[in-house]
């Protein structure tokens, strides 16, 4: 079996992946349609049929016939192919990648999304995170802003999550002022679309069980 050029292939997937950032600057094409025109396929169980024809552009199913065949080529439970942007507070952060489903799983086993879960699952620290994404803040401001009732319990949480590497002083401001840390914002924002695929279940996405 001959060797398999990861280089290449992630060389190619980050073309396609810039493409479809090129047709998402240009507005929607008439290949494409609105977040209203979701598809929900099911399949018969067993059954090894793929999606088809999505709506969208054919950049992405370019990506997605491709994706799927190197699941199947490779026996993985396959790939997430993901690009974002988030902007908030003057500052914008981007990203473009992709992660292995067996990896993401192993995650799992070996208790990582756990530990990252109990440290952010807490009501308060969600809302000192929500402040911080909006924009950079003092503690007093995420108390005022934040619904908190003292300072002590503002910093009780935010030092859990400078402990955790999630927020951060911000270099460019005065001293005793926060941020999300930025590597930490694609995570953050990738979690979150996560959990409303989970709630909404079929929120802006084509899917397919079988």
């Amino acid at each position: 079996m001959p060797e398999r050029n990861y280089g290449a292939e992630i060389d190619s997937l980050k073309k396609d992946i810039n493409e479809i950032k090129e047709m998402l600057k240009g507005g929607k094409t008439e290949e494409e349609t609105s977040d209203d025109d979701h598809v929900d396929r099911q399949c018969g169980s067993g059954s090894a049929e793929k999606i088809e024809d999505m709506p969208y552009n054919k950049v992405l199913n370019s990506l997605m016939e491709r994706i799927q065949g190197e699941c199947e080529a490779d026996g993985s439970t396959g790939r997430v192919v993901y690009t974002g942007c988030f902007a908030s507070g003057g500052r914008q952060s981007v990203w473009i990648g992709q992660y292995s489903n067996d990896n993401l799983l192993k995650l799992i086993e070996d208790r990582s999304a756990e530990k990252v879960l109990n440290c952010i699952g807490s009501g308060d620290k969600l809302n000192i995170m929500l402040s911080l994404l909006r924009k950079p803040m003092t503690v007093a401001q995420i108390v005022s802003e934040g619904g908190f009732n003292s300072t002590g319990q503002v910093y009780h949480h935010l030092n859990a999550l400078i402990a955790a590497d999630l927020v951060m002083e911000d270099p460019n401001s005065n001293k005793g002022t926060y941020i999300i840390a930025p590597y930490r914002v694609q995570g953050i924002i990738m979690l979150l679309s996560g959990i409303s695929d989970m709630i909404e279940g079929d929120f802006g996405t084509e899917q397919s069980w079988y």
